[in-house]
């Protein structure tokens, strides 16, 4: 699989969990990317290891987002 179909692969990903109701949760990055956790509640989580540089500056700009949301 190519980078640009691994990207399309983790934002589909993280696409459908925020549409689910999932929120960010934590990021624990290592040399490898990155595993992001979601939760909707204290029961649900889900995770995905995000590989890809685009990936990764897709997560963060909605993970911004989010922060921003929540401020307000």
């Amino acid at each position: 699989m190519g980078e640009y179909e691994q990207f399309l692969q983790e934002k589909n990903q993280i696409d459908y969990l925020l549409k689910k109701g999932f929120s960010f949760y934590k990021v624990s990055e290592n040399l490898s990317g990155a595993i992001v956790e979601f939760r909707k509640s204290d029961h649900e989580q889900e995770l995905v290891h995000v590989l890809t540089p685009n990936g990764r500056k897709y997560f963060s700009a909605l993970l911004l987002q989010q922060q921003v949301t929540n401020k307000k």
